[in-house]
């Protein structure tokens, strides 16, 4: 690590964008291994109490980095023996982890790197399929969302609240793209998804009753996330049904409305902002949730 005399006096931009990565790498060691030799934490310490010291820093930064690097100089000592099974050295691990992640996104936000959120380590490792427990009538239909960062969402939103399987559109992002792999926290490895080759409620594809051709769904009923549709509160779930999602700037096609409204129609999210409406994945889980919560009751 590059000494703390040669740190201090590089320009200040380099400086904050050096010290993250110091940060970055150190919270990931000791993710990997629970460890961090004594010369490390010390070093860390001082590192975090020479950037508070910095006057373009605002107060609560200041005092975020100085609390970080205290922090440090506790758990140090500790990570150096860490038994898994030591409530002990588990929070020494987790304390250190908290700071070194406060020091580095403090400093990426000054430098204007904020982080996208599949940038955020995760504390979790592979997802074990046996865990789940899903709703065997619980199906979703993702219609032409296009973000890949929405479909990963989508995909972690849905497998959370107990999917037992999300259909998609021939045009909706990919779940393997990068992005949505990362905002998927691997749900996309545990939750069977399959994507049509045609548009399901188009003539060709058929509509109403067609709309379960080559297995779509199995034949189970339609609604849709839309607005003008009964109240989150009023609405009632089905034990078994397809929620029908839309697309970021269009919403669900007039051609699926039409399938939902014939069959168990169109559920809305009631709002009280100027705005009037959410990111589809952030209304998504919110629908999700309120379905889960309904199917435990019955």
């Amino acid at each position: 690590m590059i000494p703390l005399q040669k740190l201090a006096k590089l320009p200040r931009h380099q400086r904050l964008r050096k010290a993250a990565k110091i940060a970055g790498d150190a919270e990931r060691r000791v993710r990997a291994c629970g460890c961090l030799e004594p010369a490390a934490a010390e070093y860390l310490r001082d590192m975090a109490e020479l950037l508070a010291h910095d006057e373009a820093f605002t107060q609560a930064q200041a005092a975020a980095l100085e609390a970080a690097g205290a922090t440090l100089a506790a758990a140090g000592a500790g990570l150096t023996v860490l038994d898994a099974g030591a409530p002990a050295g588990e929070a020494n691990c987790a304390d250190a982890r908290r700071a070194l992640n406060t020091v580095y996104h403090i400093l990426l936000a000054e430098t204007g790197r904020y982080p996208s959120d599949w940038d955020f380590i995760e504390a979790e490792g592979a997802l074990d399929a046996a865990m789940r427990r899903p709703f065997a009538g619980m199906q979703v239909y993702l219609e032409d969302v296009r973000s890949p960062f929405n479909v990963g969402a989508m995909f972690r939103a849905a497998e959370s609240f107990g999917a037992a399987k999300l259909w998609l559109s021939p045009l909706c992002a990919d779940p393997r793209h990068k992005r949505a792999q990362r905002t998927a926290m691997g749900c996309t490895d545990i939750l069977p998804w399959e994507r049509l080759d045609h548009e399901p409620f188009t003539n060709s594809g058929g509509s109403g009753s067609g709309a379960g051709g080559g297995g779509f769904g199995g034949g189970a009923p339609f609604f849709a996330l839309e607005t003008g549709g009964i109240p989150l509160a009023e609405f009632a779930f089905p034990a078994s049904g397809i929620l029908i999602a839309g697309s970021e700037e269009l919403g669900v096609s007039p051609q699926a409305l039409a399938v939902a409204d014939a069959s168990l129609g169109r559920v809305s999210i009631p709002t009280r902002g100027a705005k009037g409406s959410l990111n589809v994945s952030v209304a998504f889980g919110i629908v999700m949730h309120a379905w889960a919560a309904a199917l435990d009751q019955l």
